[in-house]
Order: structure tokens, then C-alpha cells, then sequence
């Protein structure tokens, strides 16, 4: 049985949302929407040379706001998994997600 998400500590996470490059327009967008998200929350934010890495605690969530960048901004959507780990009750392989955001450069 899983664990209940209110019940998971506040470090946990499933994905990550990487940002490239940060702009202020996406950065406000993507933390607006999980804010109002009941669902998903930010575990932590790292701050790269090429961007922001944002670490939330849903992949479906994740998912579903890399296709609404998609529509809303111009720019090139990824998404990968890597294995993180086994369910020792059930053996089912558990992933995390990462989401990759790479925004177009405007043209002057």
C-alpha cells in the first residue's frame, strides 16, 4: 500500500522540472501553477548556471505542466525516467521523472 502524499515527508519527490533557461515569465508561471496545485508540492528548488531545477512531489502533475509550457510558450518539451528504486512488497520498479523545458531563443 502507498504511502499517503500528505503523510510523505517534505523532501520527498517524484520529478523534476528543469527550466532552460529561467525566465522570469516561465519561473512565475510554473510556481503559480503549483501553487494552486492541491496535489503536488515543491520539495526543493536548485538553482543551475543554465537555469532552475524545481523537485515536486507528483510525476503526473509534472507531466501534464510540461505540456501546458509546451501550448503556452514557445520551446522544445523532454521527458526521461530514471530507475530509483523497488517496491520491496510489491517488486514493482518505481521511477523518477524528469521534465525538461528548453525555452527558443527570441530573436532581436
Amino acid at each position: 500500500m502507498p504511502i499517503p502524499k500528505h503523510r510523505r515527508r517534505p523532501e520527498y519527490f517524484e520529478a523534476t522540472i528543469q527550466l532552460r533557461p529561467a525566465k522570469h515569465k516561465l519561473y512565475e508561471y510554473v510556481l503559480d501553477a503549483i501553487g494552486n496545485s492541491k496535489d503536488c508540492t515543491i520539495a526543493k528548488i536548485e538553482e543551475d548556471k543554465n537555469g532552475m531545477d524545481i523537485l515536486v512531489s507528483s510525476q503526473r502533475f509534472a507531466r501534464a505542466l510540461g505540456k501546458k509550457l509546451t501550448r503556452r510558450f514557445d520551446g522544445e518539451l523532454k521527458l526521461s525516467r530514471k530507475l530509483f528504486t523497488r517496491d520491496m512488497y510489491t517488486s514493482k520498479e518505481i521511477y523518477r521523472v524528469t521534465v525538461l523545458f528548453r525555452m527558443n531563443e527570441e530573436k532581436e
